[in-house]
């Protein structure tokens, strides 16, 4: 009886903490998208108009773990991603382009008029030609131009969700 009293304890112990531990985990349940994103009004002083999302992207959306918004400020081109768990579904905006069918020139390092660094390349398709810059960030100051280097950053403890990655895709 013994015996019997004792596996029956470990069971129930382990599943107990099997719960716990999944508790302190991050979820990976999507929530309704905007529920928990206050998406800017403006950027670079310029007042941001909501866009719908393409079909490419509301396809990529229904799987990511996070939010995507889609903006214009009368001139350019603003996707933005509220993530929430480390995921490789977070990628740089070239493998989008690239898959798209644009041609594109090596990334570079550029800093804007604030000082604020973004990763920025050309890409050309039918003639049309678009510059676009990307980075990442999170609300304690750190921020990233290359995915890996978030990735890495976010799945060692390096920082905290929330994060956002911002691309700009300006007519050239």
């Amino acid at each position: 009886m013994g015996a019997r009293t004792l596996f029956l304890g470990l069971v129930v112990t382990a599943a107990l903490a099997s719960s716990l531990i999944e508790a302190g985990q991050p979820s990976t349940t999507r929530t309704p998208v905007d529920d928990d994103v206050a998406w800017p009004v403006r950027f670079e002083g310029e007042p941001l108009t909501r866009l719908p999302l393409s079909a490419v992207e509301q396809r990529f959306a229904a799987r990511f773990p996070g939010q995507i918004g889609r903006f214009t400020d009368g001139r350019r081109i603003l996707i933005l991603r509220a993530v929430q768990e480390p995921t490789r579904m977070l990628h740089s905006s070239a493998v989008c382009f690239r898959g798209l069918g644009y041609r594109l020139q090596t990334p570079r390092a550029v800093q804007d008029a604030e000082g604020i660094t973004w990763s920025c390349f050309g890409a050309e398709r039918d003639g049309r030609k678009h510059l676009v810059c990307e980075r990442i960030y999170d609300l304690r100051g750190q921020a990233w131009t290359d995915v890996s280097s978030w990735y890495w950053s976010a799945v060692l403890g390096r920082t905290e969700r929330p994060w956002y990655a911002i691309t700009v895709v300006s007519a050239q």
